[in-house]
């Protein structure tokens, strides 16, 4: 834990009738209690609490005289008695305080004083150093979708998210969205963005798929980028985005925090936290579809949620229904898959390390692809698809998947790609071949197991800064360079039943799952922008963390 600088505070204070010890420096508040004797006891240690300055809400000042009215008997008498000797000042420390499974709590301390100047001085100086941190929100643009998930976004941003904002003096602007993509239109056309610090969503990945393609949008065009290019570098937005999960899965959260608590994300936004995140754009023939932030799927998933869309009216079990039926048709896609590796950079996609807070291998990877794109700038001849580094793969495919980040969630503990970075300008571009359907099931249980899921024969799985997909009904017979000896039989009886459904033939085709969207196109160009968005979080937290600060006086 970080070593506190030069006291700027440190006075003798009372919390719970007990003498503590307390100062503040700038980087932290500590309080100690005072032991009776002067004997050392080496089992019972001296209490102590510190709380770095920026995990600090807010503090505030307030009278204690409550505690000596409720201890007598009611007399009126005995009140003035005791009214000049124990209505003392005091001032109460809001802070965070960690718990289990990644998930933060508002917690707080009450410190007394027996001189109204020497309270005053502390709270005047909490309150400086909290000013000084320019990391903190000021004024947010939030965003509810009052129809996600179970419909509790407008309730919980109200009962648990609101109040911790007053307390922590952020000023807010709610809007509640009336119909769908509401927010994008908003932040692309009307919202003034000079007046504030960060934009929220409350609402699931849904929402935050809004209201990054939206903000996206806007600063590309504020910048005179032109987002249908397939090419231009995209410019990074200024403003973070904070995300209140109030939806179904909470992919996002689960990546970027360790856990979908609402309470825990709304104190991650108001100590100012930056998480730097990279989106993927999609296009098809030079024309913009979408950012992805987390998956793309094609094959099983793109078919999972094309199905389950239909079924709308079962509400969640759909996608259990849908996920079930799709395994047991077993449907598998030909094409073409063209990708551009991620050469020099530090990590592979079955590395035991995983991405957390202030992640090495996002920082040095990051910085890497800054530069390379400084340099393609610099010198546009350098293009790496006219240099030959793109690689090609045929075949037949029961899903090709691209995680921008582990998409963890409760189902999938592990997620799609476990060592998956948030902020290493990479995607993980995953191939599962053709194979049968036990062996299928082998891979999909895995995401739920300790066992290497890309440990298998029928699996590919490459680091990736672009890659194409091309499907087979797209391309000419001489484009695709399979075994037509062994697929003719097949081909025949494709070309003469492939417009009659009834036959039961597999579909020539499948859809993209962008996102939990489904996609117009199948044949499409994605390219990884490194470190695009920035949100209110700060990865994962190690586990050390939480022991540490959990130990008495661990500094």
């Amino acid at each position: 834990m970080e070593r506190p600088g030069r006291l700027l505070l440190q006075s003798e204070l009372r919390v719970r009738n007990a003498a503590y010890d307390v100062s503040l420096s700038r980087s932290l508040l500590i309080w100690k209690r005072r032991t009776s004797s002067p004997v050392y006891h080496p089992f019972r240690p001296s209490v102590c609490h510190s709380v770095p300055v920026s995990e600090i809400i807010s503090v505030r000042e307030e009278e204690e005289e409550n505690g000596s009215r409720q201890r007598d008997d009611g007399s009126w008498k005995k009140i003035r008695e005791r009214e000049g000797k124990d209505c003392r000042q005091a001032f109460t420390v809001l802070y965070v305080e960690r718990c289990r499974q990644h998930r933060w709590r508002c917690a707080e301390v009450t410190f007394t004083c027996s001189d109204e100047a020497v309270c005053q001085h502390w709270v005047s100086s909490i309150r400086e150093q909290l000013a000084s941190n320019t990391s903190r929100p000021k004024h947010l643009l939030v965003y509810i979708n009052p129809y996600g998930g179970k419909r509790q976004g407008k309730r919980i941003y109200e009962q648990k998210v609101a109040p911790l904002f007053t307390q922590a003096g952020i000023a807010t602007s709610v809007i509640v969205t009336e119909y769908a993509n509401h927010a994008r239109d908003h932040l692309k056309m009307e919202a003034e963005l000079k007046k504030f610090d960060g934009v929220v969503c409350v609402g699931g990945d849904g929402m935050f798929s809004e209201i990054i393609h939206g903000l996206i949008w806007r600063t590309q065009i504020d910048c005179g980028v032109d987002p249908n290019s397939t090419e231009e570098a995209l410019s990074p937005c200024s403003l973070r985005i904070g995300i209140i999960p109030a939806g179904s899965t909470d992919c996002i959260c689960f990546a970027s925090v360790g856990t979908n608590d609402p309470v825990t994300s709304a104190l991650h936004i108001i100590v100012g936290d930056s998480q730097p995140l990279d989106v993927c754009s999609v296009h098809h023939n030079n024309m913009f579809l979408r950012y992805s932030v987390s998956l793309l799927g094609y094959g099983f998933y793109g078919d999972v949620l094309s199905d389950s869309e239909r079924k709308r009216w079962m509400g969640p079990a759909r996608y259990d229904f849908s996920g079930l039926k799709m395994f047991l048709t077993h449907h598998y896609y030909e094409g073409t898959v063209s990708y551009l590796p991620a050469k020099g950079i530090i990590g592979t996609p079955r590395d035991a390390t995983r991405c957390r807070s202030g992640c090495v291998i996002c920082q040095h990877n990051g910085q890497l692809n800054s530069e390379r794109s400084e340099k393609y700038e610099m010198d546009e001849a350098s293009d790496s698809e006219s240099s030959g580094e793109w690689r090609t793969i045929r075949g037949k495919f029961l899903a090709i998947n691209a995680a921008s980040m582990s998409c963890a969630c409760p189902r999938s503990p592990k997620g799609l790609s476990p060592a998956a970075h948030l902020a290493d300008g990479t995607t993980d571009l995953i191939l599962v071949r053709k194979c049968s359907r036990f062996n299928f099931l082998r891979h999909l249980l895995r995401h739920t197991s300790k066992d290497d899921q890309f440990d298998l024969t029928f699996i590919e799985v490459h680091r990736v800064r672009r890659f194409r997909f091309m499907p087979r009904h797209c391309q000419s017979d001489s484009d695709l360079e399979l075994d037509l000896h062994e697929n003719s039989k097949r081909q025949i009886f494709s070309q003469i039943c492939k417009d009659h459904p009834a036959c039961g033939c597999a579909p020539a085709y499948s859809s993209w799952n962008c996102d939990g969207e489904i996609l117009t196109h199948t044949a499409i160009d994605v390219r990884v922008h490194g470190q695009l968005i920035k949100l209110f979080a700060r990865g994962i937290e190690e586990l050390p963390v939480f022991e540490d600060l959990s130990n008495p006086c661990a500094i």
